[in-house]
């Protein structure tokens, strides 16, 4: 049942669509799932649909055949990624569809069927339920101010009031060593309070520039 349908390395004209039909459904659902309580750029899921059946070629045209396989190794190795490789749930979508490219273009169009069906499964089950969200008056704090600006002390009376619990978690130098990056963790007093605490922030110094969000998922407000 989970055995390939090519016969040797002969691809037929029948095995050609449907394992290329089955790489465009599963890279459709993929990107269905990328979409799922998450906000990703309409580029990235065009991506998603045909990374199957794109990587399904490859696989195709490299089978059996060594010299192949090292011509598109090397070209691989040629591409330098310019941008941000994006969040960890959009490098897992990636791979899941890499996954579901390789294992159409061997042939084994069920089996890529069924893990596709066991991944979504889980992954969906996994965001419905929450995990890792942590609390929602959980967040981290990064604020940014001049160099010559003595922040040992600054926010501390704002901590106290609006915050639970306080830890300056890193400090970095920005714009040239002209600024000061303070990464704090921060648990909320109450989660309703995120602005008006911000606000005032903002007001201890006009040249303050205030992001906060949660751990996992930044929001900047």
């Amino acid at each position: 049942m989970l055995n390939t349908i090519f016969n040797g390395f002969e691809i037929t004209v029948s095995s050609f669509f449907i394992c290329t039909a089955v790489s465009l459904a599963l890279g459709l659902g993929t990107a269905l799932i990328g979409m799922f309580r998450s906000k990703s750029s309409r580029s990235f899921l065009l991506t998603l649909a045909i990374l199957p059946a794109m990587v399904q070629l490859i696989i195709m045209l490299v089978n059996g055949n060594i010299g192949a396989g090292v011509a598109v190794a090397g070209a691989f190795g040629l591409i330098r990624f310019r941008s941000v490789a994006g969040s960890a749930r959009e490098i897992g979508l990636v791979f899941l569809a890499t996954a579901i490219g390789l294992a159409t273009g061997m042939g084994y169009v069920i089996l890529a069927a069924v893990f596709f069906l066991l991944i979504a499964a889980y992954m969906l089950l996994l965001t419905l339920i929450g995990f890792g969200a942590g609390s929602a008056a959980e967040r981290e704090l990064k604020i940014t101010i001049p160099e010559n600006l003595d922040y040992e002390e600054l926010f501390d009376d704002l901590f106290r009031k609006y915050t639970k619990n306080a830890e300056l978690d890193r400090v970095k130098t920005t714009n040239m060593g002209t600024l000061y990056e303070l990464s704090y963790k921060i648990l909320l007093r109450d989660s309703h309070e995120t602005k008006q605490f911000m606000d005032e922030i903002r007001t201890r110094n006009g040249n303050l520039t205030v992001v906060c969000g949660r751990p996992v998922v930044k929001e900047t407000l």
